[in-house]
């Protein structure tokens, strides 16, 4: 496997990371606009999960930059787009 094939992977699999922790938060939400954490949760508890929820998703949206993030992406966001230089030696 390539450097640049590997670098993908793992920029994809960032992604899906990236995915997982945006939709535990959308389900909090849904959870407090619909009332339904009191059947599950504490209040105490529920703003607790709701805050590490937030805390991921800020984390993973640093590590996991998409390129339509207010239009910047870090070169390093998509791997494929360059490719490592190859010399002649």
């Amino acid at each position: 496997m390539t450097q640049w094939e590997a670098a993908r992977r793992l920029a994809q699999t960032a992604q899906k990371w990236r995915d997982l922790v945006n939709r535990r938060c959308a389900h909090f939400i849904e959870l407090h606009n619909s009332g339904r954490w009191k059947q599950y949760y504490s209040e105490a508890k529920f703003l607790q999960l709701m805050r590490e929820a937030v805390v991921m998703a800020e984390t993973w949206s640093a590590i996991a930059p998409r390129p339509d993030d207010n239009g910047k992406a870090s070169d390093k966001a998509d791997p494929a787009a360059h490719p490592p230089r190859r010399s002649a030696a």
